[in-house]
């Protein structure tokens, strides 16, 4: 999960999702503070219009009467304060605290799970996805107290209820990746809300996050990932359409074979939240009539995307494979992705020595590819030789000379630099999904560490930053598992291209009016 998924969390935490309930404390007029100075102080902190002051004066209290008769009513009452400021540690503490003196505390319960389950979608952090639903399993079994009527308990548990079958999911999700028991705990948490509830807040981020379970390879359901999708195409802020559009077209193409029918989708699920069984939708044709199809309609074979292009590659019958790539061969093409993996292959090096004025270059490749970072030259000479010998492949090496063996005196300066010769990037959504690279970019000129693209940065098209190279070989990579048939596509010449800034408008001085004209 991005940092969950991406809806595992690309839009999950993006799409304001919980409003938090506004709860009111229970029974604390029921009891009698018999010290006036502890009532007085209570009375000045609780009387507190605003949050920040209020929450002060209650830790104040606190600190000053920690056994006080009324210490589950003031945690409670900091806690709501703290959730009002929108300090999620100070309020998670502050719930900690509460289920310490009231284990089974129902407002302490859900305040946890609400603020535990954020940092959860923003972390992916899995020990706080852990808690967050330790904590949800506790709220769904705690019996109503004698504190709460019936109607005020049934407002708690219709807030609840939703919310810890909510960050269960999650946690199976985001921490155990076991989509199957995240797919059950969402359609359990689905259920329990109105309709209309599910188009909006809660009920609509979790209905993409059903879809996004319903993608992964453990648990698959293609129809019902399209399904969830466009159910939360239907609802989701113009925004976020944009993001959630390319992944149910992407599903839906990928089981029926094209776009055709997809509007349909749309409006049965803008009707209802679940799939009726009488809704169906057509399977595609197998991988190579897909392919015919696809080359049969296509007059331009470069304007298919590259997605298509790999899956005709991989699944297409010899002669269409054949077809496509002697039009690809030899071609540039933007390479939009994921990079999985951009480690250090070359050492690039500048030696001057007494001889020389200008300081010759060679590159060596390492032995061993390595993380960008976790390698460094020493800044000596006799240091720098030692690490290019004990590091680069013999045959480079031996190509330097008396750079390497020669005495250390006689070399002014020997510069050291790691680089990478080759990026691999996810192109398509399974390859995103599984983090392995369908794209392997051989660069023309090594990129200094320094200025190499990290593991998880996305290409796009400029004027974002793009990578770019020339088609080169290609291998199918055949079925396996949960795993439909692939290409790994190899490019060379490989080069980036930075985000492109918008230039600073520039607005010319205006003139004066004819009332400041100087007189002549």
């Amino acid at each position: 999960m991005k940092k969950l998924v991406l809806a595992s969390v690309m839009a999950t935490a993006s799409i304001c999702f919980v409003t938090a309930p506004t709860l009111r404390a229970q029974g604390s007029d029921q009891i009698t503070i018999q010290n006036p100075a502890e009532f007085n102080a209570y009375q000045q902190a609780n009387t507190q219009s605003d949050p920040k002051a209020r929450a002060a004066g209650l830790e104040d209290f606190l600190t000053a009467y920690p056994q006080s008769v009324i210490k589950k009513s003031v945690l409670e009452d900091l806690t709501l304060a703290y959730q009002k400021l929108g300090d999620s540690s100070k309020a998670i503490g502050a719930a900690a605290r509460l289920l310490q003196v009231d284990p089974n505390n129902m407002k302490g319960i859900l305040i946890s799970v609400i603020d535990k389950r954020s940092e959860c979608l923003k972390s992916s952090d899995p020990q706080t996805c852990d808690d967050a639903a330790a904590i949800a399993q506790k709220g769904l079994t705690v019996a109503k107290g004698a504190d709460y009527s019936d109607a005020d308990w049934k407002q708690m548990t219709d807030t609840g209820y939703p919310l810890f079958h909510s960050a269960i999911a999650l946690d199976d999700l985001a921490s155990k990746k076991d989509s199957k028991t995240a797919e059950d705990e969402y359609q359990k948490e689905l259920m329990l809300f109105p309709l209309q509830a599910t188009t909006t807040g809660t009920g609509l981020v979790d209905t993409l996050q059903l879809a996004e379970a319903y993608s992964k390879p453990d648990a698959r359901d293609m129809v019902l990932a399209i399904w969830f999708y466009a159910r939360a195409w239907n609802f989701a802020p113009p925004a976020y359409k944009a993001q959630i559009a390319p992944k149910l077209e992407y599903w839906y193409k990928r089981y029926h074979g094209n776009l055709e029918g997809i509007d349909a989708v749309k409006t049965a699920s803008a009707a209802t939240l679940f799939k009726p069984d009488t809704f169906t939708i057509a399977p595609a044709p197998t991988p190579p009539e897909i392919v015919d199809s696809v080359l049969a309609a296509t007059p331009d074979l470069t304007k298919l995307n590259l997605e298509d292009k790999e899956f005709i590659l991989a699944n297409g019958r010899p002669e269409a494979t054949k077809k496509l790539w002697a039009v690809l061969q030899n071609q540039a093409t933007p390479v939009p992705g994921l990079v999985t993996d951009a480690s250090a292959t070359v050492l690039k090096i500048a030696a001057t020595t007494g001889a020389s004025v200008k300081p010759k270059e060679y590159l060596v490749k390492l032995t061993t590819p390595v993380a960008c970072g976790t390698i460094t030259a020493p800044a000596d000479v006799k240091g720098a030789q030692d690490f290019i010998l004990a590091n680069g492949v013999k045959a480079d090496t031996d190509a330097l000379g008396d750079v390497l063996t020669g005495e250390a005196s006689k070399i002014k300066k020997l510069s050291v630099e790691p680089a990478v010769g080759t990026i691999k990037v996810a192109v398509t959504e399974d390859a995103k999904e599984n983090k392995s690279a369908d794209f392997i970019v051989n660069m023309k000129e090594p990129v200094s560490c320094k200025d190499a693209p990290a593991a998880g940065l996305e290409f796009k098209l400029q004027p974002a930053d793009e990578l770019d190279a020339t088609y080169d070989t290609y291998s199918a990579v055949p079925a396996s598992g949960t795993r439909g048939a692939t290409a790994q596509i190899v490019l060379r010449d490989g080069f980036m291209q930075t985000e492109k800034k918008a230039a600073p408008a520039h607005h010319a001085p205006a003139k004066p009016s004819a009332a400041h004209h100087p007189a002549h």
